[in-house]
């Protein structure tokens, strides 16, 4: 039987980043560009790993028929054929490759802006017609204008800087911005109705979303001056279209150019097709080889990394840490799933809210702390489906609250975690730490201080203050071949009940667990398994 990670590409990838990919022989890589919709969902049953560009639409029937899917990764910065609830439902992380077609991105726009500024491409035409007529392509020069940037980001960043290099004074409009970037990128920042007016040209570098669709709608394209320019090489959708050719036709806007619209190819009988002083491009933006290149590598090498060695850091619908944090989130993220393990065996009821305390040396990582509590938590009684990726959603789909605080200062320990669980009226609470030499401690259980190793298995049980129940249960384990490995009990002086662990070799058979509980003294006794 192969167990290597199969990857499906299901549109054509770089060479570069297949390359990536066949050469670590743990990957199995399978090219499906040239299959139909059919053949490709039929394929993806067992695959691990799927890559798309634009062409394929990554939506809730393709995850459906990728069962076993780790990670979707798109070839490009857009997510706009992948359906990140779906994904994010399904437990599959979502990826994209943000940097690689930056630079080229960026040049695109400031391309369409010199070819809207200076005519250029009704210039040519009318050259190829025969027509010598200067005149009529009298445009405007870049230096000493001002250019209005919505959305400073990695493109809009590269524009400024090439702006900047034209003499061209620059505004920005961007909620995300502090003023001392702004400072340092030698910008203004305005509000955007502020900035429109002022403005002689002005160019998109936001994504599409449910705050951006429709920014520039009628009335914002009204407040640009008539001789002022508009570029949008960002995304369909941010623009109003037919707004736009009005204002073009009816001379309320100098000029304009669009490499991206709502509908993709656009419509044969759009308005913008015939309105004046407008460059179109058909989605150019990454359409170089250096940018296809570089997306292939990029995202090849993050879906790898995510299959091979479980770094989701560049997953865009997973709770976000840096990278550098990793390595020293593993072990607080694996005693967090073994404390929720422990909850969920302690806490027999349907679990209504959770909160999840976290001191220590990571300062990152308390929404994946506790999406790790919840996969512990529920690792028994809901599908192995759940993971870091959709725990949260999924909590939130069974109207479980979720809170998550900082602890003050740990003391004694690399790491402290506390987690309580209500259900109803009932409440209980577990705590573990994480210790100087990586190992992991079990240190609480509702108001019983406890230490011992959370590993393989573990039987909790509570008794009543009776003599002889520790013997017993020793019997009756040693009967059943079970070999105890660590065991602690802590007693409450005023009832005198007793809470005891005990770290087994093996998992407990449920008639094992059945012939402890029919002993008198026994309250209740659970058996957890604490593989990660």
């Amino acid at each position: 039987m192969n167990d290597r990670p199969r990857v499906v590409l299901a549109d054509a990838l770089a060479t570069e980043g297949v390359a990536i990919l066949e050469a670590d022989d743990r990957l199995q890589v399978e090219d499906l560009s040239a299959r139909s919709r059919a053949e490709l969902e039929q394929s993806l049953a067992g695959a691990a790993g799927l890559i798309v560009r634009s062409g394929t639409q990554a939506d809730a029937d393709l995850f459906d028929a990728a069962g076993n899917l780790k990670v979707v990764g798109r070839a490009g910065v857009g997510l706009d054929n992948i359906d990140l609830d779906a994904a994010t439902r399904r437990g599959v992380a979502v990826m994209n490759a943000p940097a690689g077609n930056t630079v080229s991105t960026a040049e695109l726009a400031f391309a369409l802006l010199l070819s809207a500024a200076r005519h250029i491409p009704p210039a040519d035409r009318s050259l190829r017609d025969g027509r010598w007529d200067r005149k009529a392509f009298r445009g405007a020069q870049l230096s000493g204008k001002t250019l209005g940037v919505i959305g400073a980001g990695r493109i809009g960043a590269i524009v400024i800087q090439r702006a900047r290099a034209f003499g061209m004074k620059v505004v920005v409009a961007d909620p995300y911005l502090t003023e001392e970037r702004a400072r340092d990128m030698y910008v203004e920042l305005m509000d955007l109705d502020d900035m429109l007016p002022v403005v002689d040209f002005l160019t998109l570098h936001v994504p599409l979303t449910s705050e951006t669709r429709g920014l520039l709608d009628s009335e914002r394209i009204a407040r640009l001056q008539p001789h002022a320019v508009l570029v949008n090489a960002a995304r369909g959708g941010i623009v109003d279209e037919v707004a736009l050719a009005s204002a073009l036709k009816e001379g309320r806007l100098a000029a304009a150019a669009l490499d991206v619209y709502e509908d993709e190819p656009l419509p044969a009988d759009h308005p913008l097709r015939d309105a004046p002083n407008l460059v179109l491009t058909p989605h150019l933006g990454a359409a170089t080889h250096d940018a296809q290149r570089e997306v292939a590598i990029e995202i090849a090498a993050s879906v790898k990394a995510a299959l091979l060695e479980g770094d989701y850091s560049s997953a865009v619908n997973m709770p976000p840490y840096d990278r550098s944090d990793r390595d020293r989130l593993r072990p607080v993220l694996e005693l967090a799933e073994r404390l929720g393990s422990v909850l969920g065996e302690v806490t027999q009821g349907g679990v209504g809210e959770v909160s999840v305390r976290y001191g220590g040396e990571v300062q990152r990582g308390l929404r994946l702390i506790s999406s790790a509590v919840l996969i512990g938590l529920w690792k028994v009684r809901l599908d192995s489906s759940t993971n870091l990726i959709n725990a949260l959603p999924l909590a939130g789909e069974r109207g479980m609250s979720v809170s998550r605080s900082r602890m003050g200062e740990v003391t004694g320990y690399r790491g402290m975690l506390e987690v309580t669980a209500r259900s109803g009226d009932e409440v209980h609470v577990v705590r573990g730490g994480l210790e100087e030499d990586g190992s992991l401690r079990l240190l609480r259980i509702d108001d019983y201080q406890v230490e011992v190793e959370p590993r393989g298995h573990l039987l909790i049980f509570k008794s009543r203050g009776v003599p002889g129940v520790l013997g017993e249960v020793g019997t009756r384990l040693g009967a059943a071949g079970v070999h105890i490995a660590e065991f602690h009990q802590a007693r409450d002086p005023e009832t005198g009940e007793a809470l005891a662990l005990l770290s087994l070799d093996e998992a407990l058979e449920a008639d094992v667990l059945a012939d402890l509980r029919s002993l008198p003294a026994i309250l209740y006794a659970r058996g957890v398994r604490l593989d990660a």
